[in-house]
């Protein structure tokens, strides 16, 4: 007899019904870096059934020290988060579909992957990318659980479509900027609590306890021994555009969506373009301007003082500048 959830089943809350619930949920988890791959870990390791990681990035040396999934082999391949974290969680659980998807998290990039989806999990590390999320949780009717964190810091909020305030109705609440990892750099502790609130909470929602949901904001920092709970019954809004009486989603339109943006905690700018590549034909055309590396997943590039990472889809990542500006002047000037 295979005793791997004897523990967890022993758990009242959950016991034996809970577990076989969970072998039947389906998770989609936006964002494999800290948040994301701490999070992954333990609901794999839980037994849900179906795991769908989305990330755009991949593994670098700054990401060892709180990313726990990956390693420095993951470094050196420059691996995309997604199938590093897919080949290791299928290492650690071979009894759960792991999907490991290697795309910017966008309303029509995620839309094909929803129809099973029972719960999503943000681990992403900017709001605009959380508001998208937000809408999709209340078009499509699925639960999601905010997560944020940086220095000693962090917050966590659960999401019920048509019961409880969505994050519109508490922008007025939140810290729109907050604090971020380039900005005060991040502990892995923190990164450890705010999944530990984000998983607990799926735990719940996966086995259908859903009186024991938190329904609240929780903030914290660890450093400083503060933690702060907000109600937050009262702010749900009638007039709210993604999920009041009449919901326009405006956060699921293209207008609506950022182009180019700066990434959290590098001199990175994210280029977005509506062509696909071929990386192969890519690396015969840009090989004589630096250093090429190719993988099946991406192509980088050392040119001038900043390395170029350019994935099939069509998305660049341009190292070595936080002016998205100059990022799109060098980017253009290599591009044509």
């Amino acid at each position: 007899m295979n005793a791997r959830y004897s523990r967890q089943e022993l758990f009242r809350a959950i016991g034996e019904k809970g577990q076989k619930q969970l072998t039947k949920k389906h998770v989609l988890v936006i964002g494999a870096g800290a948040l994301g791959s701490t999070g992954s870990e333990a609901l794999v390791r839980s037994g849900i059934g179906k795991l769908t990681i989305v990330d755009h990035d991949y593994v670098e040396w700054s990401n060892l020290q709180r990313q726990q999934l990956y390693t420095e082999k993951d470094v050196t391949a420059q691996m995309p988060k997604s199938i590093a974290a897919k080949n290791r969680l299928t290492e650690i659980n071979s009894s759960v579909t792991i999907n490991g998807r290697v795309m910017e998290a966008t309303a029509e990039s995620l839309l094909p992957y929803l129809h099973d989806v029972d719960l999503m999990i943000d681990a992403t590390d900017n709001f605009d990318t959380r508001m998208m999320i937000n809408d999709l949780s209340q078009k499509y009717n699925i639960p999601w659980i905010f997560g944020s964190c940086g220095g000693s810091t962090g917050m966590s909020y659960t999401v019920i479509p048509g019961k409880t305030a969505c994050m519109s109705c508490l922008l007025d609440r939140l810290p729109m900027g907050g604090t971020t990892c380039d900005a005060a750099g991040i502990i892995s502790p923190a990164v450890g609590m705010v999944a530990a609130y984000q998983v607990t909470e799926a735990l719940k929602l996966l086995v259908n306890d859903v009186e024991a949901l938190r329904g609240g904001l929780i903030t914290f920092d660890l450093w400083n021994n503060q933690q702060y709970s907000m109600k937050t019954e009262k702010a749900k809004k009638s007039d709210c555009p993604s999920c009041g009486e009449h919901p326009t989603y405006p956060y699921l339109q293209y207008e609506n969506q950022i182009k180019s943006m700066v990434l959290c905690g590098r001199d990175t700018v994210l280029i977005r373009s509506p062509q696909e590549r071929n990386l192969v034909e890519l690396q015969k055309t840009i090989y004589s301007l630096g250093e090429t590396k190719l993988n099946p997943y991406l192509l980088s590039l050392q040119y001038e003082g900043y390395r170029f990472v350019f994935f099939k889809e069509g998305r660049t990542l341009v190292h070595g500048t936080n002016s998205i500006e100059e990022a799109k002047k060098v980017y253009y000037k290599i591009i044509g």
